[in-house]
């Protein structure tokens, strides 16, 4: 777009509040924003000046026309703003979507006998009708969640329809043994199951002493209508929700409901973590994953808190953010959620105390959820092997040729504990079986390049005839002069001429930002909008980037535990490797040798008295 294509349209916009529509040449949206001064803002993308974000330059490029509307004020901006967002659904826009490997529990409020299940998407139309959802859980959580339900509350379980199959069949074995209430007896009035479904609520919402309340006045009227089999059922109840908050850790000890969002990026993607801390237990969390990268996270906070508050089934008064917001963002999102929630809510940026404990808690959460998602190769449905595909079609290679990679890392300490990992991918996925550590016999002092050597001359030495197949690729952890280093070696076996090579590159940061070839080419797969197929290989090389560095340092970490012990042991007077080893087979760890006492540790086979005190007093020199 010639950059001087909208200066006479321009100069005709207002310097008011509003919000701006970018549309392509079919005239289809493909970005929503919002202004305070919505001349400045267009300016700033028309204007002639240099755009510094890579995502920006590539909306701009695509811009056929855009169109605003004026506001009276930001508040009104953000609302409508959101509001478009999810009308037109822009492709340069930071939208809340759920990954289908994440469920969802759904209450069906909306109907005379409610229902209670798992759910891998909110229903619109349910949701505007009263239905509430809660979640998205990993799929373990959702399920000890509705076993806990099923344990605490006389739910139905049957697929019996209400009101219309009432007083059709006998009830199940579940009534019997105080595990459901029976409404196809006709004997349960609905308002009565529904008062039951709103405890269950109230258990999404964390408030359990009204539950436990409830369930003990329940328990004391069976007990005097002599209805003990009833009372026994409700006692059991009341022990699995007790269980249930005994098992819960107190993080506040103040008892107030906090909700704490924690944000972590990587693969061109973010993933927003929320924990649910109602009268100072975490009760829930949920889990969303976002197309943009680091530079993209205060678009990506104000529009997942804009997003999901609006049909949240609960705001707490105080939300725990990551870092500071544009102060016109906070003050807008904050006067937004008071005005829904009825009174003041927060956004805050723990510094200190119990509170930044929890806040650095949503962002680890963040993190590791952001891994599971990498290390499975994108959502649940994802085909691991379509990275290979890609790979084939950089490399020219035939479709299928490539399926099984290997990954080396060096990792040492100085010239201590010298060795590598090998990892191995079959069709995109971890192999660990194949899995290999090498612990440097030639090499005495630090250098990665014969540790290299010396590594990949060790492992092709194994070929198919002792069931250890070659490789189809080496994926090389490093950029153009790792790759040639590893050529050189590889290059000059007999056999490995067919092998593909490629390097891993990694920004400044360390995370996997590119991957290149033995001819030169250099792809970078961070900074730009990437197309699935780049996706998808970005977080293959990631995963065996990751993997083959936690899988090598993991050995180096053993093998210096293993010396430090040794070390330990043996500068005591009298006790050599044999006697070491005696020790630790006796007593089983180190901590152990050192709590023990004269007496016991001449009970160990090979330890005299003198022995025995020697390494007493070792142990305790001070006392």
């Amino acid at each position: 777009m010639p950059a001087g294509k909208f200066d006479a349209r321009l100069d005709t916009v207002p310097l008011s509040p509003g919000v701006y529509l970018m549309k392509d040449s079919s005239g289809c949206v493909i970005y929503v924003g919002k202004a305070k001064k919505l001349r400045n803002r267009l300016k700033s993308y028309f204007g002639g000046g240099t755009i510094s974000s890579p995502k920006v330059r590539a909306m701009v490029s695509h811009v056929a026309d855009f169109e605003y509307t004026v506001v009276g004020s930001e508040p009104e901006a953000l609302l409508l703003e959101n509001n478009l967002i999810k009308r037109y659904q822009p492709k340069y826009n930071i939208l809340l979507r759920d990954d289908k490997g994440y469920p969802y529990i759904c209450v069906t409020l909306n109907e005379a006998y409610p229902r209670v299940f798992k759910a891998f998407r909110p229903d619109p139309e349910a949701r505007k009708k009263g239905a509430k959802y809660y979640g998205p859980y990993m799929g373990s959580d959702c399920f000890e969640v509705l076993k806990a339900i099923n344990d605490i509350f006389p739910l139905k379980r049957c697929k019996k329809v209400f009101p219309r199959d009432i007083g059709k069949e006998r009830p199940c074995l579940n009534y019997h043994i105080g595990k459901c209430m029976a409404p196809c007896l006709g004997t349960v009035s609905n308002e009565d199951y529904r008062a039951m479904v709103e405890q269950i609520v109230q258990f999404f919402e964390g408030k359990y002493d009204g539950i436990e309340k409830d369930i003990k006045a329940q328990m004391e009227e069976c007990s005097a209508n002599l209805e003990f089999e009833k009372a026994g059922a409700l006692r059991d109840r009341l022990y699995a929700l007790r269980a249930i908050r005994q098992n819960q850790r107190v993080y506040l000890e103040i008892e107030r409901d906090v909700d704490a969002i924690g944000l972590y990026s990587d693969c061109g993607e973010t993933c927003v973590r929320k924990l649910e801390l109602r009268q100072g237990r975490i009760v829930g969390s949920s889990t969303y994953f976002f197309a943009g990268e680091e530079a993209d996270k205060e678009e990506i906070l104000k529009n997942f808190i804009m997003q999901y508050y609006e049909e949240a089934p609960f705001i707490p008064p105080l939300i725990l953010v990551p870092f500071k917001m544009e102060e016109d963002d906070l003050e807008v999102i904050e006067k937004t959620l008071t005005e829904k929630l009825g009174k003041n809510c927060r956004l805050h940026v723990a510094e200190r105390g119990e509170l930044r404990e929890l806040k650095d808690l949503a962002n680890s959460n963040a993190r590791e959820m952001m891994v599971r998602r990498i290390l499975r190769g994108g959502n649940a449905n994802a085909d691991p092997s379509v990275p290979l595909r890609y790979l084939e079609e950089l490399l020219g290679a035939p479709e299928g040729s490539i399926s099984r990679a290997e990954s080396f890392d060096i990792s040492n300490l100085g010239n201590d504990d010298i060795c590598a990992g090998m990892v191995v991918f079959k069709d995109g996925r971890a192999d660990r079986q194949s899995y290999r550590l090498f612990k440097m016999k030639r090499v005495e002092s630090q250098d990665d390049y014969q540790s290299m050597r010396e590594t990949l001359e060790r492992r092709f030495k194994h070929n198919e005839e002792d069931g250890f197949k070659y490789p189809d690729i080496i994926l090389v952890d490093g950029g153009k002069g790792q790759l040639e280093a590893v050529a050189s070696v590889v290059r000059g076996m007999e056999g490995t001429e067919n092998i593909y090579l490629a390097g891993m590159v990694k920004n400044d940061h360390h995370k996997t930002a590119g991957i290149v070839f033995e001819d030169g080419r250099e792809i970078r797969l961070e900074g730009r909008q990437l197309t699935d197929s780049e996706m998808g290989l970005l977080r293959f090389l990631t995963t065996v980037q990751n993997e083959v560095h936690r899988f090598a340092i993991s050995y180096q970490h053993k093998l210096a535990g293993k010396r430090n012990i040794r070390y330990k042991l043996e500068n005591i007077e009298g006790i050599g490797p044999a006697k070491r080893k005696i020790l630790l087979a006796h007593f089983g760890t180190i901590k152990a040798v050192e709590n023990a006492s004269v007496e016991e540790l001449k009970e160990a086979k090979g330890i005299s008295e003198k022995d025995a005190e020697a390494v007493y007093q070792y142990f305790h020199r001070e006392s």
